[in-house]
């Protein structure tokens, strides 16, 4: 798998391949454990999180959208980079 994992993910194995790398999760246990996490989606006070969605069309609203493309990496939904995304969506 490339790039992040999604939160919950649970592996039920795991096996080393030469060169590969290991994904580490950025929480600590007692993070996972208390339900606390630093990551960026949580500490903006949003309801919305970083979960690899990158395309409008996986979006629900013009806000989760917003929140993406500030928020979380390899967004698809801001083609010409001026802060909107989505504009030729209809649905928002």
């Amino acid at each position: 798998m490339y790039g992040t994992v999604p939160h919950g993910t649970q592996c039920e194995k795991l096996e080393p391949i030469e060169g590969s790398l290991t994904v580490v999760s950025s929480e600590t246990r007692t993070e996972r454990e208390s339900g606390y996490s630093s990551s960026k989606e949580n500490s903006s006070g949003s309801s919305f999180k970083c979960d690899g969605r990158v395309h409008c069309s996986q979006m629900t609203s013009r806000a989760e959208a917003e929140f993406f493309v500030k928020n979380c990496p390899n967004t698809k939904m801001d083609g010409d980079r001026d802060g909107i995304p989505c504009e030729n969506d209809s649905r928002f």
